[in-house]
């Protein structure tokens, strides 16, 4: 009877062709969509699962208040791992220092190649439960060692056994290859993680951390630590018992922070990193529900469309209804017949949608920057699949099936069958529900759009034209800039350059300890810190609303000030120019006023910032190209 059901099924589908490719091609889309988007969100909740103690890892945070906010960081100070590992031993499984992920140069001989590593204690390597092709686990053992990914080693070496050879980092520290671990997944945190060297080689080659680490500087909040919790205990646990790890330990007058520590676990890293004045207010997976939310409804507007094209035909299929009843058959074998049809349509459907899926994977991986592939060798995704199949087939059906089944098979044969004054109305409740569904869609994506238009067309505040970043992760720049600079005029390639402590993108570094005449004594001056040469305004063509830029003629700019607006309202003083702003044990002038750059998210407001000259080391160089 089965067998028959879908032969009836298929030849309606072959006598019917263009009724079948609407309803096919409909439901194909809509199937399509909801599986584009279900590869999307799995990806999502799978995020660095790859872990084997994924439950168990996290990194170690805090909680710190500025002016009756509570800010939540990741920047923790050097000492912390030491008092974690002497007075709450037995709570940790394993304690890793790290320094913060960036491009760097490998280099052997002639040959160099940027990329992604870190400096990381020896542990991470258990942490993370790297599979090692080659060494093992304590391969960091050794402070002037480097493990590598195995696409990087090959990248380096080539076919060549890498183990032992001899290389540099940043043309500046030597070390030798003591392992390689498989490329880490593409969904994970660590996914750039390219090589790892010794956290003892960080610390012994900067003097800055070396002078955190002598001095016990709790104030310097510049590194990460990552961890394992111990078998016997818990997230919740531990985080009542360090919670005031760092404040018992930090002088007097930087208690007033309120520091808490606490553990923020793997699991929330990617989905669940937003914090609020302390609280834990939920982040990306908003979006994962979301466009769950979007999958279903496009599927659910692909099911109406299937009920009301087959119920759109009801009288055309009546003489079969009334034929089928006549010579025997009951109500639950026709409702059986209907949904073995929409099930057909939905296999059909199916097989349409996964081609459509194949071919747009490339895209939709570069539009949502995933590497989601088609799992064809999962047993899971056809079990899923099959599921998927059923419940839409049976959901599309369900309204057919039970409305067709019910006709009078006198009044049919008779040539007498209405459908009656009030059979319409469930088609027309659906038609109602498609359109609303398909308005609220489109609002919808209009809404999205307008606000990534407006981030996009957002002021910058400085002019980006011609604009070029250049990191200088390795010594040989040092001492070079001038010629450089001189050099590449002379030619004619840039019309300005400058050098900065901080990329245009990003501020790295944020400094309290500000005062200045008529401040608030309750507030915690805490500022956007950049360091900068002479020619920075001109380089990124930055607007002044009051005073004026640096410049070389001014010897006294040395202990000159640029502040944006941003600033000027956080001060809340009135003609800022010409007032004395007391840090680092320094008096600074402001000199001048600009409007406030964009140098983090544009979904973010802008933050207080000061802009000084310095001699120091810088990290980038700016240049604008003629």
């Amino acid at each position: 009877m089965l067998k028959n059901y879908f032969k009836i099924a298929w030849r309606n589908l072959v006598r019917n062709k263009g009724y079948s490719a609407i309803n096919i091609g409909g439901l194909a889309v809509g199937m399509a969509v909801a599986m584009l988007i279900a590869l999307w969100i799995f990806d999502e909740l799978t995020y660095d699962k790859w872990h084997k103690n994924y439950d168990r890892i996290a990194q170690v945070m805090q909680h710190q208040t500025f002016n009756g906010n509570k800010g939540t960081e990741s920047s923790l100070p050097m000492p912390l791992v030491a008092e974690l590992r002497t007075n709450y031993a037995g709570k940790f499984k394993y304690l890793a220092m790290a320094s913060w992920q960036g491009d760097h140069i490998l280099s052997v001989d002639e040959k160099k190649i940027t990329i992604e590593g870190n400096f990381m204690d020896v542990d991470i390597t258990r942490i993370l439960t790297l599979k090692m092709l080659q060494g093992s686990y304590d391969a960091l053992k050794d402070p002037h060692s480097i493990m590598l990914s195995a696409s990087t080693a090959k990248a380096i070496f080539g076919k060549d056994d890498p183990m032992n050879k001899v290389m540099k980092i940043d043309n500046e520290l030597t070390v030798k290859v003591s392992g390689i671990y498989e490329d880490l997944p593409y969904n994970t945190q660590f996914r750039d993680l390219h090589f790892i060297a010794p956290w003892d080689l960080y610390v012994s080659s900067r003097a800055w951390v070396q002078r955190a680490l002598k001095e016990n500087q709790w104030g310097n909040n510049s590194f990460q630590l990552f961890t394992e919790i111990a078998d016997n205990t818990n997230f919740d646990v531990i985080n009542k018992k360090i919670l005031h790890a760092k404040l018992n330990k930090v002088p007097a007058d930087e208690k007033k922070f309120k520091a808490e520590v606490f553990l923020f676990p793997m699991k929330d890293w990617h989905l669940r990193n937003n914090w609020e004045n302390g609280i834990q207010t939920g982040g990306f997976i908003q979006y994962v529900w979301m466009f769950g939310i979007v999958g279903i409804f496009v599927l659910l507007l692909a099911c109406i469309n299937f009920m009301n094209l087959s119920t759109a035909r009801s009288e055309k299929r009546a003489r079969e209804v009334g034929i089928r009843k006549a010579v025997g058959s009951d109500r639950s074998q026709l409702i059986k017949q209907f949904f073995g049809e929409s099930v057909l349509v939905a296999f059909i459907s199916f097989i349409g949608a996964a081609i459509f899926v194949f071919l747009l994977l490339p895209w939709f991986n570069q539009v949502t920057e995933k590497k989601i592939f088609f799992p064809f060798s999962e047993s899971l995704f056809w079990l899923l699949s099959i599921a998927f199949v059923l419940f839409t087939g049976l959901l599309a059906g369900s309204y057919p099936a039970f409305y067709l089944s019910s006709f009078n098979p006198v009044k049919v044969l008779k040539g007498t069958f209405r459908a009656g004054r009030f059979a319409s109305v469930p088609r027309k409740v659906l038609v109602v529900l498609q359109f609303t569904v398909s308005v609220a869609l489109i609002i919808g994506t209009i809404m999205v759009n307008r606000q990534v238009q407006h981030t996009k067309n957002r002021p910058l505040g400085y002019n980006n034209e011609g604009l070029v970043m250049i990191p200088m992760t390795t010594p040989d720049y040092r001492g070079k800039y001038d010629l450089l600079r001189d050099e590449m005029k002379s030619v004619g390639a840039i019309s300005e350059m400058t050098q900065s402590s901080s990329p245009l993108t990003q501020i790295w570094s944020n400094n309290g300890g500000f005062k200045w005449q008529g401040m608030d004594p309750n507030l915690d001056a805490e500022f956007a810190t950049i360091w900068v040469t002479h020619e920075y305004g001109k380089t990124v063509g930055w607007e002044f609303t009051q005073g004026r830029d640096f410049s070389r003629d001014f010897k006294t700019d040395t202990l000159a000030i640029v502040i944006n607006e941003a600033a000027v309202k956080f001060m809340n003083v009135k003609d800022p120019v010409g007032k004395v702003i007391d840090w680092d044990e320094k008096k600074f002038v402001i000199i001048g006023v600009i409007k406030d750059m964009l140098m983090q998210s544009p979904y973010e407001p802008v933050r207080q910032a000061v802009y000084l000259l310095t001699n120091r080391n810088f990290s980038f160089i700016h240049a604008k190209l003629n």
